[in-house]
């Protein structure tokens, strides 16, 4: 998929949401698509159920090591997992920053 490409679903996805992509709508959102309930889906991600609901609500923010891991456990991008969870802390931080990651292999 190309960049421009990539923007433009992640324009979508913000839109339909009406708000920023973060890592926890994306996991919500992929639950919800699977049809699976917050406890059935943290047992998947190894994580508590009350976990999986702050992270999100945006309660909590993931690591990049272990969004890694999610995007492997659900077979998603790993790339487009940390680029959420490293965008989160930049913007926790308060700095007006874009984050961009590239798969170094």
């Amino acid at each position: 998929m190309t960049t421009r490409k990539k923007s433009e679903a992640m324009k979508f996805l913000e839109e339909t949401a009406g708000r920023p992509l973060t890592l926890g709508g994306l996991l919500e959102s992929l639950r919800v698509g699977e049809e699976m309930s917050q406890a059935a889906f943290a047992k998947k991600l190894g994580v508590s159920p009350s976990h999986l609901c702050d992270i999100e609500k945006g309660r909590k923010v993931v690591s990049p090591e272990r969004a890694a891991r999610f995007a492997k456990i659900l077979g998603r991008s790993r790339e487009q997992f940390v680029r959420l969870s490293l965008q989160e802390l930049v913007d926790e931080a308060g700095l007006k920053m874009r984050v961009n990651v590239e798969d170094a292999a």
